[in-house]
């Protein structure tokens, strides 16, 4: 299969999604928990702009029936955003429908939950900043309001490790009610888009960046994941958020763990039974910061490889911030897993475009 191919299923797939659940421009996702024999279609903004943005990045590097491919499936995306905009007009966006709020929707029991409505956060904030273009005045008022969500502002941080509470890192969520929270991967992204629009970095923006260097320099994100970052929980995951981040952008505080970060990533190849996705994102990393390894040579492109892939969860204790429920929150039984075929299509396509830029000498059957 091509990257052509791959990108003309990805486009199908935005046309053919179905449209009782999935508004016209979306991709189909699904949340799921195997151990509760729980499956439902999931209308959100989150894994279509992930998909949008994962596909822009390396489409100058497609062939041109490629190129405008995903010009087209970029475009049909941008036109479902107002839909998952704030629901008083304002420029930040929600996982779920706004107007009226639609959270978990297409179940039996959370949608009609207040405790799981959701207010706006980070990651699809910097994700639709990133895919549709907003004027230099909107992205410093983004600035504002994070600063005005950040830990310490009106309410200070529970559920993380002790050393990193006097951070004033910005927290995944704008909610004024909401708990003070930092996620790795979010604030990665985050941090990603406002470099991507010139913003000078304040302290909340460097001690978010400082999170992220000692999460990694203490091992913490490689033995506690779910810690690091809530809603992806995986250290594959957290390593292709953070170089990503360092690949686009030099920062200097994020430079003493380039050397870290590429010995870890080796040795996680090294793990034995290691998912081909998760070896995939950690691929794509080393293939960033220009490393050599052997690389995974895929005979299979059927779907079936996704099968088991999670790349973002919500946790159901996690805002909890009561030590015991705390404790349980990481617990598989609680957590809720998010599917998208077209994403993983996208990171399929992403690894085969920058392996293709690079030295592809050596492989190894996975």
């Amino acid at each position: 299969m091509t990257i052509d191919d791959i990108i003309l299923k990805i486009a199908d797939l935005q046309t053919s999604a179905d449209k009782a659940y999935f508004p016209d421009g979306l991709f189909e996702s699904y949340r799921e928990n195997n151990i509760l024999h729980y499956r439902r279609p999931d209308t959100n903004i989150f894994f279509t702009a992930i998909t949008v943005f994962t596909l822009n990045n390396i489409k100058e590097n497609l062939s041109e029936t490629s190129q405008t491919l995903i010009g087209k499936i970029t475009k049909k995306a941008i036109a479902t955003y107002p839909l998952f905009q704030n629901k008083d007009g304002l420029n930040t966006y929600n996982f779920f429908q706004t107007k009226p709020s639609q959270h978990f929707p297409h179940g039996n029991i959370l949608h009609k939950l207040n405790h799981f409505k959701i207010p706006d956060d980070i990651d699809d904030t910097s994700m639709v900043f990133l895919t549709k273009q907003f004027s230099q005045e909107e992205a410093i008022a983004l600035k504002d309001k994070l600063v005005m969500h950040s830990n310490g502002y009106t309410r200070t941080i529970e559920n993380t490790f002790e050393e990193y509470k006097a951070l004033k890192a910005y927290s995944t969520w704008f909610g004024k009610k909401m708990y003070i929270e930092f996620d790795a991967c979010a604030l990665s992204n985050m941090i990603y888009c406002l470099l991507s629009y010139d913003i000078t970095l304040d302290q909340h923006g460097n001690d978010a960046i400082k999170y992220l260097q000692q999460v990694i320099l203490s091992d913490q994100y490689i033995n506690q994941p779910f810690r690091v970052a809530h809603h992806y929980v995986r250290t594959p995951i957290i390593m292709y958020h953070v170089a990503r981040l360092m690949a686009k952008f030099r920062i200097e505080a994020l430079e003493i763990c380039r050397e870290k970060l590429v010995a870890d990533m080796l040795d996680y190849l090294r793990r034995p039974n290691l998912a081909l996705m998760d070896r995939i994102l950690i691929e794509t990393s080393l293939l960033r910061f220009n490393i050599s390894f052997e690389k995974t040579e895929l005979v299979d492109f059927s779907k079936e490889i996704f099968k088991g892939f999670y790349f973002f969860i919500a946790g159901l204790l996690t805002a909890y911030e009561n030590p015991i429920l705390y404790k349980i929150a990481s617990s598989k039984v609680f957590h809720i897993n998010w599917t998208c075929e077209a994403h993983c299509w996208a990171l399929l396509a992403e690894w085969m475009t920058i392996s293709s830029q690079k030295d592809s000498s050596h492989f190894l059957q996975p």
